[in-house]
């Protein structure tokens, strides 16, 4: 029964390993040149002074002109990198939507069916053989962007936090390939042929995704709160976090946020007459401060957990409902 899985899927396997080959030749020459590029032009000194303090004096040109060069240099990079978004839903479609819609719709599971091989042990020994070859693509995967993007997320920009970035690196891709190739199983056990299914994977695994992305993960765990001065600000939030911004603005003395996605800094010998010509526009007074609704960059990795665990137990779920519908297939 192994052998005859691994038959079956041996061209998949060998795409796949393609596949992460061409990766592995972008990844590693522009990795390699992305540190070698950090550490020449001083960058680890430069986030090293600013430490893990919320708020920091603002950085001194040359720091300032260092990070402008490395993500002038680099930025893009993250760019190209999301084409590999789609490489979790690829292996789903090719791999989980087949598995059992490419039996049933060609027939051959009858004869495999009536040769002594129950439907539970036939599930199993294909979903076991499917899952570890697609569990070891999306750890080489997942890991490897994080090595990839490191420098990045070192520099503080992008965000690990992008809501891109965080879908392509850590530990969320082996969540989001498993549950993509449990969708596919589960879909070909309702359509039972190959073409509907894999659409059924596409269209769910895109749903799934864009609702936890949008309305669950800002609110796993619940938002810190960063305020500074208007008027004489001597220090500016600490950039180089990494943090994941979610609001931020001006507020008045009384709380009510008088300017949204604005931050203003006054002279620290401004006077009362000259604050409000700082801010005169927008109704800015005497007790006035920058206002920041965040998550801490320190976070990310328990954000990656929450997620994966979320992916995963929604695999296992559709997996158990899979192996339940091929005991009805006729």
């Amino acid at each position: 029964m192994m052998w005859l899985t691994w038959h079956q899927h041996r061209r998949q396997a060998l795409f796949t390993l393609i596949g992460l080959a061409a990766l592995a030749a972008l990844m590693i020459p522009t990795g390699l040149s992305m540190r070698s590029t950090f550490t020449s032009l001083g960058l680890p000194d430069c986030v090293a002074k600013a430490g893990d303090a919320q708020l920091v004096p603002p950085g001194g040109e040359t720091c300032n002109a260092a990070l402008h060069q490395f993500h002038s240099q680099f930025g893009d990079l993250s760019s190209v990198g999301v084409l590999f978004l789609v490489l979790p839903l690829l292996v789903g479609l090719f791999w989980g939507a087949p598995l059992v819609a490419r039996e049933v719709e060609q027939g051959t599971h009858r004869m495999v069916w009536t040769q002594g091989i129950s439907r539970r042990r036939w599930a199993l020994v294909k979903f076991g053989l499917v899952g570890s070859v697609t569990l070891a693509v999306a750890v080489v995967y997942g890991l490897g962007m994080s090595w990839w993007l490191a420098p990045l997320g070192q520099s503080g920009h992008p965000s690990r936090f992008d809501v891109l970035l965080f879908d392509m690196q850590g530990i969320a891709p082996i969540g989001y390939t498993v549950f993509a190739v449990a969708l596919g199983v589960f879909a070909g056990t309702v359509w039972h042929k190959v073409l509907p299914a894999m659409a059924a994977t596409l269209t769910g695994f895109v749903g799934v995704r864009i609702a936890l992305t949008t309305l669950a993960r800002p609110h796993y765990l619940p938002a810190r709160i960063l305020t500074y001065p208007v008027k004489g600000a001597v220090l500016q939030p600490n950039r180089t976090l990494g943090d994941w911004v979610q609001s931020f603005g001006v507020r008045d003395a009384t709380g009510k946020l008088v300017a949204a996605n604005s931050e203003i800094a006054c002279s620290a010998d401004a006077t009362a007459s000259g604050t409000t010509d700082c801010g005169a526009g927008l109704g800015i007074g005497p007790g006035a401060y920058n206002w920041q609704q965040y998550q801490p960059a320190g976070r990310f990795w328990l954000f990656q957990g929450i997620e994966t665990g979320i992916f995963l137990a929604l695999a296992g779920l559709l997996l158990y409902l899979a192996i339940r519908r091929i005991r009805r297939i006729a």
